[in-house]
């Protein structure tokens, strides 16, 4: 399994960014990205230096989101979609994004079950409950 640094997310998003910018080719993943970047311009100058990203801290005491855990889930999300893991998110979330009429505000929702999902499990030292977060995701859909 892959598991990434910090160090390593942010330099993936910083360089993905540089390379958009610059017109170079992009991996397929890298792709991905810059798909979420280009969503979130108020990222851009977050993304724009390697050296001061590595250096950032996101608090939540600063009431700032942190851009590289934001893109992350995104990333993450889209993933479990396409791969519908768990079993039944692809066919909540395409209901949530029709309901809502945007598949970029329907990540957002979703991605507030996630943050609540892995918030719970921390707190609690359990694994993450998937039904929990399918439960979240579909109560949005459904409202």
């Amino acid at each position: 399994m892959f598991a990434p640094s910090q160090h390593d997310v942010r330099r993936f998003f910083c360089d993905t960014h540089s390379r958009q910018r610059q017109s170079l080719p992009l991996t397929p993943m890298q792709t991905l990205a810059a798909q979420w970047i280009a969503e979130h311009p108020q990222y851009h100058d977050d993304l724009a230096d390697v050296d001061v990203a590595l250096a950032a801290n996101y608090t939540v005491e600063a009431g700032r989101t942190n851009p590289f855990l934001h893109l992350s889930m995104h990333l993450t999300i889209g993933e479990q979609v396409a791969i519908d893991q768990p079993r039944g998110i692809k066919q909540t979330f395409e209901l949530l994004a029709a309901r809502l009429g945007s598949l970029h505000e329907a990540q957002h929702q979703v991605m507030e079950c996630l943050g609540d999902m892995l918030w719970v499990s921390q707190r609690s030292g359990m694994p993450p409950d998937g039904q929990a977060y399918l439960d979240c995701v579909r109560k949005r859909a459904t409202r």
